[in-house]
């Protein structure tokens, strides 16, 4: 059987990721960060946290294939 679940594992990751850092992006700098987590855009950070993450996975995914 030649399943391997990194494949959409890592582009849910990815696309999630993105999305999230996007979204971290758009609202850098307002005032929901300073009242809400000490001053720290977490969705910035999170998104690059997964969007890291999907792409590791996608690229060993891909990299399976090819051998």
């Amino acid at each position: 059987m030649n399943f391997d679940l990194r494949l959409p594992l890592g582009a849910m990751f990815a696309i999630y990721g993105l999305m999230l850092t996007l979204f971290g992006f758009a609202t850098n700098g307002q005032e929901m960060y300073q009242t809400h987590s000490l001053g720290i855009n977490v969705n910035l950070r999170w998104g690059i946290v997964l969007l890291v993450f999907g792409l590791v996975m996608l690229g060993l995914a891909l990299k399976r294939k090819k051998s």
